[in-house]
């Protein structure tokens, strides 16, 4: 659910405008004009991981929010834009929250300028999937789910380069149909080469473990991926999410050479 919020007639203007382009069939965009209490209303739909365009000034935005911030990896995105739309600032969760690539959208929607503040903003970055599945999941289940997870980073299937899964799931059917269907390239890797990324997995589990050698296979091929297509450094934007019969996660990295300094979101 994305919330946008004005609080100048002429934001409401804006806030109407995104209101209608944002709009779609896959999530609700409501807006509200001088919400009161404002802080409060702020941070409940903040604390209930709802996207937050607020269209107010840079220091209202921050004083409101900072009382219920927790971490990139878990806090909301939050856009602020000027009352005339000129400028799109991604304020919170600019990685990991997928500010950064939903700011690029709505500025573009609305032509505006895109004022980015974190690093490495001027980078491709190249962006995998892992996936894991029970046997036999088909390629609609497994597409909803990928579907979901790019739209929750603000991503397109455009914006990854490939699916990946553990090596037991070479043949697998609805993998291989959905990576055939959305053009994207197919790899597998085994348990050793999976094992290689363990550390950086935010959601482990000892009964996949036991099950296929790797504490998750959707966070591991995901991280492995962008890392050999990268030869470089690779960071989880999205953990593991989950359907009874299938998981997913989006991993990112940057080419090497590129003298940046890390996230500061």
């Amino acid at each position: 659910m994305i919330r946008i919020f004005a609080l100048t007639d002429a934001g409401a203007i804006l806030g109407r405008r995104l209101q209608n382009l944002l709009q779609n069939d896959e999530q609700l965009v409501t807006f509200e004009l001088r919400p009161q209490p404002f802080t409060e209303t702020l941070q409940t739909a903040f604390e209930h991981g709802e996207r937050l365009l607020l269209i107010c000034a840079t220091g209202i935005a921050v004083r409101a929010l900072a009382p219920v911030l927790v971490d990139k990896y878990r806090d909301p995105a939050v856009l602020v834009l000027d009352e005339q739309g000129q400028f799109v600032i991604p304020l919170i969760s600019g990685h990991e929250g997928g500010a950064n690539e939903w700011a690029r959208q709505v500025s573009k929607a609305i032509d505006a300028q895109l004022v980015m503040t974190t690093a490495k903003p001027y980078l491709q970055p190249v962006y995998t999937v892992g996936m894991g599945c029970e046997r036999g999941c088909d390629a609609d289940h497994l597409l909803a789910l990928l579907d979901q997870c790019l739209t929750q980073q603000g991503l397109s299937m455009s914006d990854i380069v490939s699916i990946n899964s553990i090596d037991i799931k070479a043949d697998e059917v609805g993998l291989i149909e959905l990576a055939r269907q959305q053009k994207k390239l197919f790899q597998t890797y085994s348990a050793e080469q999976l094992a290689a990324v363990s550390d950086q997995l935010q959601t482990p589990s000892e009964y996949v473990y036991d099950t296929v050698g790797v504490y998750g296979v959707a966070e591991s091929a995901a991280l492995w991926a962008a890392q050999q297509a990268t030869q470089s450094q690779a960071e989880l934007i999205l953990p593991k999410q989950k359907t009874p019969k299938a998981t997913c996660a989006i991993a990112r990295a940057y080419p090497p050479g590129s003298g940046s300094t890390g996230s500061l979101d």
